[in-house]
Parts: C-alpha cells; structure tokens; sequence
C-alpha cells in the first residue's frame, strides 16, 4: 500500500479575486502605453503598444504561475521556467525602451520584482542592485530627464515583494508543518486503532474458541452443559462485537471488575485454578482501565500460551500482577503487539511494565512508581 499523498488545502475563495488586484499595478504600464497611442499613426508607435501589452500579459502570467506553485506549497519556480519569464520581460522592457524612449523606462521596476518574486534572494540581491544602477546611470542620456524615480521604485518595489515573500514562505513552512502533524495524528490513529482490535478480539476469538472446543467435546458427553456454553458463546460474540464497535467509535470504554469477573471465567473454561482479587475498590480511577487492560493481555497470554495449571491476579492500589505457573517465556525480551500496546497504555499513565520469568512460570506486572 503506497503512501498517501498530502493533501493540498484548497484556496479560500476571497483568493479568487487575486489576480485582479494583481492586474491593478500593471496600471503604471499606462504611461507607455500612451506613449505608443501618441505614436499610433507611426509603426513604431503600433509595436510599442503591442510590445507593452505583450509585457503586462507575460508579468500577469509569471504572479499567476508564482500564486499556483505556492498553493501547492513550492516556494520558488524552477530555475528554468523563472529565468525563462524574466528574459521575456527583458526582451519586451528593451523593445519598449527602444521604441519609446524614456516613458518606458516603467518596465524596469517590473523586471526588478520579477526577479525577486522568482530567484533566490541570493541571486535576485545582484540583479537589482545592477538594474537600479543601471537605471539611474540612464538618466545621463540626452534628452532624457534624472531617472532617479524609477530608480527609486525598482528598489521599493523588490524591497516590498521581500518582505512578501518572506511572509508567503512562513505560511508555506506553516502548512507544511500542518499536513506533517495530520499525517501523524492519521498514523497514530492507526495504532491506536489496530492496538484496540489487537486487545479486543484476540482476548474474545481466544474465549470463544476454547467455549466452541469444550461445547463440541461435550455434546454426546453433557448436552445441558454443552447447550450453556453454546448460550456463553452467543453472549461472548456480542460483547465482542460491542467491543469492537466501542474501538471504531474512538471509545475504549473498559471497567477493572468486568475484566476481573471475566479473567475467572475465562481461566475456569480452561481448566486453570484463578486466584483473582473479590473487588477492587481500592483501585484509584485513573488507573482503573489500565489495569483493567492488564488483566485482559495478561490472561489472554495464560490461556494461549502459558499451559499453566494455575493463575493469580494480584491487585494493590498502585499495581497489578498476573502470574502463571506454566512454561514461562524463552530467552530474550519478550515482545508482542499487546505488550506493546500495554507499554504505551502504561506510559500515558506515569506507569511502566514489568515482565519477569518464575520457576516455574511467567509474571506480568504493571506498576505505578
């Protein structure tokens, strides 16, 4: 089963009205424009218009693109596709000069946003260092005037976007973030989840069988007591789908005397002597569905693969022990889904596991230091 994909928040839909504030700064483009529009009877004048509005689509475009990738939280374009906008806007801004003159010196403060908005500050920094410079050197030209307005602008403008960009890049790291902790909280779930199953139906499956295999035994032997522990079966099977539906639901709905009441008559099916606490009042509530827990992992290992001939639960106020007198555990640690699931129940509650071989036997025990 491969990965699941993060999913993509989807843009609010005051986000859709965007490109019209960003067409709104293309407003400066109108100097230009009618510039070319004084000219229009002259070819030139035609192609200065065509090249400005040519220049205002390309710029429209690459905020566009930009607006796309940070909704799929990129930070910056490939290098290639940006380098490839701003060598068009280059191209455009240079036509328009050339045709017009001064009145298009207007498309350097857009080249130089450009810039920022897609290459690493690292490398837009020199760029517009260079056509600020650049612009104001112009100036000198005859019959130009100072062009130190329009260098001014190409300098705010890229400090603006910097800081916009800064702002853009905190919010893309944010819903990074986001997703990273919704997929954990998914995969816990799974844990959590599968954990559940793990202590609900392997503790019923293993009642219901040992009462399916008894019930068979004694059908030609005792059918009246055959006939209760098919009733036992029927009553077993729906606790467990109770159980089970508590799991999906995200309860884990569990009391300490069920689980004691229930470790009696599960060690009683199978023929091992119980020793079990008569009640456990003593038992402080946050601990209770612990060691209610403890008792069901702990007996269910008994009954399948302990072969005790008996089992004690022994409950205090801060502990709770399972003990067996079977074939105890091999050497090494000892491992497994529900003790791990138990470590896990047992550490949210300030507690920890303690699993230790007898001779003979096997104890489990859950303590509160």
């Amino acid at each position: 089963m491969g990965a699941t994909q993060p999913v993509q928040p989807d843009p609010p839909a005051t986000s859709r009205i965007g490109p019209f504030f960003a067409a709104i700064w293309l407003f400066f483009l109108l100097e230009p424009f009618l510039a070319g529009w004084a000219l229009r009877t002259e070819a030139r004048g035609v192609a200065a218009m065509a090249a400005t509005v040519a220049f205002g689509a390309v710029y429209l475009s690459l905020w566009m693109h930009g607006r796309q990738l940070r909704h799929r939280l990129v930070k910056n374009p490939p290098v290639v596709l940006a380098a490839g906008y701003v060598a068009a806007l280059v191209v455009l801004g240079s036509l328009v000069v050339a045709l017009l003159g001064e009145a298009g010196m207007t498309c350097a403060v857009y080249v130089g946003v450009a810039c920022v908005m897609v290459f690493p500050l690292r490398l837009a920094g020199p760029i517009v260092l260079v056509l600020t410079v650049g612009v104001a050197v112009s100036g000198t030209l005859e019959p130009w005037g100072s062009q130190v307005g329009n260098a001014f602008s190409v300098l705010a403008g890229s400090f603006a976007i910097v800081g916009l960009r800064a702002v853009m890049s905190r919010n893309i790291d944010l819903l990074r973030a986001q997703q990273v902790n919704a997929s954990l909280a998914v995969e816990n779930e799974r844990s959590r989840f599968a954990r559940d199953l793990h202590d609900i139906l392997g503790h019923s499956l293993t009642v219901i069988t040992v009462k399916a295999e008894l019930a068979q035994r004694l059908l030609d032997v005792d059918p009246e007591r055959a006939r209760a522990e098919v009733a036992d079966l029927e009553r077993l099977s729906r606790d467990a789908l109770a159980d089970v539906r508590h799991a999906v639901e995200g309860y884990r709905e569990l009391t300490l005397p069920g689980e004691i009441a229930r470790a009696r008559t599960v060690l009683d099916t199978v023929g091992v002597q119980a020793q079990v606490p008569g009640s456990a009042d003593e038992v402080p509530t946050e601990l209770r569905e612990l060691f209610a827990w403890t008792i069901r992992e702990g007996v269910t290992n008994v009954v399948r693969h302990a072969g005790a001939r008996s089992c004690s639960v022994l409950l205090t106020p801060t502990s709770v022990e399972i003990r067996d007198d079977g074939r105890g555990s091999p050497p090494g640690p000892v491992r497994g889904s529900g003790l791990a699931g138990l470590r896990e129940r047992a550490a949210a509650a300030g507690a920890i596991v303690v699993t230790r071989s007898l001779e003979p036997g096997f104890s489990l025990r859950v303590v509160r230091p």
